[in-house]
C-alpha cells in the first residue's frame, strides 16, 4: 500500500501522501505542497501581517515625534524638515498604507468573525478590497493633500 504511513513511497519512487524524512521517520506531506494553488485570499492575509511589522515604524516615528517636541523647537523643526523631504514623505505614504490596511483588512476579519462573507465570492471580493483598496485609497489620500496645499515637495 503505497499511501500507508509505514510506506513514504509507490513502485515507482514517487512519494505519494506522506514522505519520509532523513531520519527515517515518516509524516504526511504538507497539503500545500500538491493541494493548494496561490490564492488572493493568500496575499491579504499575508499583507496583514506585514502590516503589522510595518506599524511599528510608525509607532517609533510617533515616539519620535514626541521626544522632539519634549527636545525643544529646534528638534522640533529638524524633524519637521525631515518630514517634508522627499524621502520622508515616501515614509509618510508607506504608513498611509498600512493604515489603509489596517481599516480594511480590520473590516474584513469583523465581517468575517461574524460569519458573513465566508463563500468564495465573497471572501474573494474582500481579499481584493484588502489587497487593492490600501494602494488606491493611500494614493487619493495624497493627491488631495498635494491639491489642497497641506503637502508639497
Amino acid at each position: 500500500m503505497p499511501n500507508h504511513p509505514k510506506d513514504a513511497s509507490d513502485a515507482s519512487g514517487q512519494t505519494n501522501r506522506y514522505v519520509r524524512h532523513p531520519n527515517g521517520h515518516v509524516a504526511p506531506m504538507s497539503p500545500f505542497t500538491d493541494v493548494w494553488r496561490w490564492h488572493i485570499t493568500m496575499t491579504a492575509s499575508i499583507l496583514f501581517r506585514v502590516t503589522i511589522g510595518a506599524a511599528t515604524v510608525g509607532a517609533v516615528l510617533l515616539l519620535t515625534w514626541v521626544a522632539a517636541v519634549a527636545a525643544g523647537p529646534d528638534a522640533y523643526a529638524k524633524l519637521l524638515a525631515c518630514s517634508a523631504s522627499p524621502f520622508g514623505l515616501f515614509v509618510w505614504f508607506g504608513l498611509t498604507l498600512v493604515l489603509f490596511s489596517f481599516l480594511l483588512n480590520g473590516a474584513r476579519h469583523l465581517i468575517n468573525d461574524a460569519g458573513k462573507g465566508l463563500d468564495l465570492k465573497s471572501a474573494n471580493l474582500m481579499a481584493n478590497i484588502a489587497v487593492w483598496g490600501p494602494l488606491v485609497l493611500a494614493v487619493l489620500f495624497w493627491v488631495v493633500l498635494f491639491a489642497a496645499g497641506k503637502v508639497s515637495l
